[in-house]
Order: C-alpha cells, then structure tokens, then sequence
C-alpha cells in the first residue's frame, strides 16, 4: 500500500492561496465608493440576468467579484441569515458588520477545511444615517476582513484601482462625480487602455440614504446613460480636484482574518483606510450554488 505525499500545512494554504487569486484575476474588478446620498456600487458587467450587485437587506448591499456560482451561494446564504436574524430579534440587529463577520466565519471555515477554496472577493456595505455611519466591508477568500473608509476595490486588479481612487477621491461628492472616479479606476486595470465605457458594459447600484425602509437600488437603462453622461463632463473637474486636495482619503492596511483561518498570505491589496474587524460571530457553510463562468 502506497503512502500519500506529505504536504505541511504552510505550503497547502499558500498553495490555495495561491489558486484563489489566480481565479479572482480572471474575472473584472469592482469599485464601492461613497457619495453625498450614500454609497454607490459600480462594476464592468455586459449581462443583465447575473448580478454581481444585490439587496441584502433593507439598508445592507452585497458586490462580488469572482466565479457566479460561488458568489451567488453566499449572496442567497447572506439573505437566509438576515431574514432569520431579523425575524428572531430585531430588524435593527442586522447590521453590515454582523454580516461581515458571518461571511469571514464561512469563507474561513471552507478555505481551511475545503480541498479548493471559493474563488471570489465580496463587499458588505450600510448607509447609515450620516456619512460618518455608513460601513463598507470588504471580504476575502480566505475570511479576511478589511474595513474601509470612502472607496473600496475589489478583484484581481485592485492594486491598480485602488491607486486612481486614492488621488481622485473627494468627501461629499455627488453622485455624477462619484461614479466619475469609479470609472477611472475601473479603466486603469486595462493596462493605459482609457477605452470608453458605455452604459450596456457597467452595472450600478446605489444604497440611497433619503429613501424610507428599503435603500437599495439599480440604476440601468436611459437613467444610467445620463448619469454616465454627467460622468463623463465632470471627470476633467472630479481629477483636478482629487489632486487638489491631495489624493482624497489615505489608503489602509487590512485587518486580520476574523473568525476563520486565513493564510499568511491570502489577501490582495485593497483601497480604503481603517483596519479594524468585526468580533467573532457563528459559523456556517453556504448551500450549493448554481454552476457559472468567472465574472
């Protein structure tokens, strides 16, 4: 009877860690910034039937960037675990931060215990009442957690996006401006290629801050391509601006992993200030998703 190779347990994770990112570089990055009305999600994505930016719940929006089928298992296991929560104490008690920590919990768990780990990077994010109370957290495959502050990027090319949010960056933007910057950083990853976005390649979503009881919504359609119009006029004063102020917010280190157990070296870089992760939370494992391509 032959005997198994030995592999220590340093060279599995980093072996995995290494898989992950490969798979989450093949797909498009996504952006997650705040603006004067709340936070607005912004993602290269040509199809209109598969999402990358949903509702959790009321005031709570989830962004992936990834393979389909693994990031929509957790979107729909997020939902399950809101609602349930919600209805056994307090609509009040689902909060971004607690969703944060349920997600480090799970994608911990199964890039510990899981043969291939999940190849995706997510985004927990709440308006809040004020800007200084809307949370944005961002997810890695090995359950990392990174808190951010103003801008977020998420993907394989974040590295890159996260260098034109940090210049153009301004507090209190409106949203025209706003999605002015994401888009910069967006087109940044393709390598000096400042081709032009249209309408039909993006897909947006915001979390309103004046709206009652159920926050989230899409922007598609004849509404996106006049707001990408305005964009698109305001980005010569949005990049002046940026650089005026100094490169907007200061970029961050990210937390530890939380909750689950993450390899020395699993996460990519990420925009955003802070570094600060939710407290220990339970643990789940998302239900079987539907198969898909990486996006």
């Amino acid at each position: 009877m032959s005997m198994p190779f030995y592999v220590s347990p340093e060279q599995a994770m980093k072996d995995k860690a290494d898989y992950a990112r490969k798979g989450i570089a093949r797909g498009r990055s996504g952006v997650v910034i705040q603006y004067d009305g709340g936070i607005l999600f912004v993602a290269p994505n040509p199809s209109r039937a598969l999402h990358k930016i949903s509702e959790i719940y009321d005031r709570i929006a989830f962004a992936a960037v990834g393979r389909y089928n693994e990031y929509e298992a957790l979107r729909k296991a997020g939902v399950r675990h809101a609602d349930l929560t919600g209805y056994q104490y307090d609509r009040q008690d689902v909060t971004a931060r607690g969703l944060a920590n349920w997600y480090a919990q799970t994608l911990g768990t199964i890039f510990t215990d899981s043969p291939k780990p999940f190849e995706v990077e997510i985004v927990v994010a709440e308006v809040g009442e004020t800007p200084a109370e809307d949370q944005i957290y961002r997810i890695t495959f090995d359950g990392s957690v990174n808190d951010e502050h103003g801008y977020g990027a998420m993907g394989g090319q974040a590295d890159k996006i996260s260098a034109v949010l940090k210049e153009r960056y301004v507090e209190g933007a409106s949203v025209s401006d706003a999605l002015a910057v994401a888009i910069a950083g967006l087109q940044a990853q393709a390598n000096g290629d400042r081709a032009e976005i249209t309408a039909g390649q993006l897909e947006v979503a915001v979390l309103e801050r004046g709206r009652d009881h159920r926050t989230f919504r899409r922007i598609a359609g004849a509404p996106l391509e006049a707001l990408l119009a305005e964009a698109t006029a305001a980005a010569p004063a949005v990049a002046a601006e940026g650089e005026a102020a100094g490169g907007g917010a200061a970029g961050g280190e990210g937390a530890e992993p939380v909750g689950g157990s993450g390899a020395p070296d699993g996460g990519s870089a990420t925009a955003g200030r802070g570094g600060t992760a939710p407290p220990g939370g339970e643990q789940a494992r998302p239900p079987a998703g539907d198969g898909g391509a990486g996006g």
